[in-house]
Parts: C-alpha cells; structure tokens; sequence
C-alpha cells in the first residue's frame, strides 16, 4: 500500500529546523512501529513515501504521523492501492500503478483545501483502474469523518487523542494535562474522540 505525503504550512514555522527535526522523528516512529516493507523515507523537500503492507496500516500510521506533528505543522496525505514495479535496485527506482494511484490520491487531498466545506480534509485514497481495492468511496468517507474532528480539537483535545491511542489511562492523561478524569471523558464524548478511536480499531483491519 503506498503513501506519498507532505507537510502543510511548515515553509511559514518560524523554526523550520526545529520543523523538520520533529518531522524526521515522527517518520522514524512510524517506522519503528509498523515496520514497512518500504520504510517511509523524506524525499525532496517536505515531501515522503513508503509501502505499507496493508490498508489498515496505511490508513492508522497516516492518522499517528499527522497527531505526532499538529499542532505546529499539519500533513497531507496521499494512499494508493495497486502494483509496485521495481525498476532498480540500486539505486532503488519503483513505479507502477500502486505509485500513480497515491499521486493521484495526494492530488485529490490538495483539491480538497480548494473547497471551503472540504479544508480540513488531509488524507485521500486511491485505487488503480486495473487493481481494484476496497471501495473507494467508503474508504474516502471514513477518511474525511476523521479528519474533519481532527482539524477541529483544541490543541488540549489532541493531546487527549494522542495519548488514548498511545494507550495512556484516562488519569494518567488528565495528570498531564493538569485537568480532572472526567474533564477528559467529556472531551472524549463531546469532541468526537471516541469516534475517531473507534474508527481507527475498525478501519486497522482493512
């Protein structure tokens, strides 16, 4: 499964080093984590790709790479479905239509910010002509459903996010944050938190 992404608004941080050492270190945890068969890697400028075995993983490690950089830096994000050919080993050289189909994804996530209703939608996903994948359209819904809570947390929500899909207990986190337990079950109940858990453990088995 491939992805090909890039960061959104990190030509304007006002450290674009600081940027860019965050970005190397959310790449590398992803790495660490999903073991790639293709490790995601920085290419030209902000942009990236990798090879993901599976939908699922795509779909999950897209969502951990995007928490890990918010709120300074967003990401947009590209995923393809379909065949990789190897060019070349060495150096590697890979094309295919499992890459043109994330390109066309990615472009599809950048039509997106053209459109007022659609702005806060950062992922897309594609599947090539010939090698049809799961539904389209039903992976796309899913995607904009949790990008859209996502874009719209308070940088304190996003922290509570990104400590339950880290696994963290609810007063662990509300210790953190300085907040109480149930200040946290609110912010999971009314913020759409709990939706944009439970997606995430239903779509990880695409």
């Amino acid at each position: 499964m491939t992805v090909i992404g890039d960061l959104v608004g990190s030509r304007r941080s006002v450290d674009r080093a600081a940027a860019h050492a965050r970005f190397e270190q959310a790449i590398e945890a992803i790495n660490t984590t999903y073991a790639p068969p293709v490790p995601l890697r920085i290419t030209v400028g902000d942009e990236f790709q990798g090879i993901f075995a599976g939908l699922g993983d795509a779909i999950t490690a897209t969502l951990r790479l995007r928490m890990a950089l918010l709120p300074d830096v967003d990401v947009r994000q590209g995923i393809g479905w379909g065949r990789v050919l190897v060019l070349a080993e060495d150096p590697r050289v890979e094309d295919g239509p499992g890459w043109w189909a994330a390109r066309a994804a990615i472009e599809m996530a950048e039509g997106y910010e053209r459109k007022a209703a659609l702005r806060a939608v950062r992922t897309a996903y594609v599947a090539a002509d010939d090698e049809p994948g799961p539904d389209q359209a039903l992976v796309n819904a899913a995607l904009m459903s949790r990008d859209q809570i996502v874009s719209g947390l308070s940088e304190r929500s996003m922290s509570v996010l990104d400590g339950l899909m880290r696994g963290k207990r609810q007063q662990d986190i509300a210790d953190d944050l300085g907040i109480s337990p149930s200040a946290v079950s609110q912010r999971v109940r009314a913020e759409g938190i709990g939706v944009v858990l439970t997606a995430d453990e239903l779509l990880r088995h695409l």
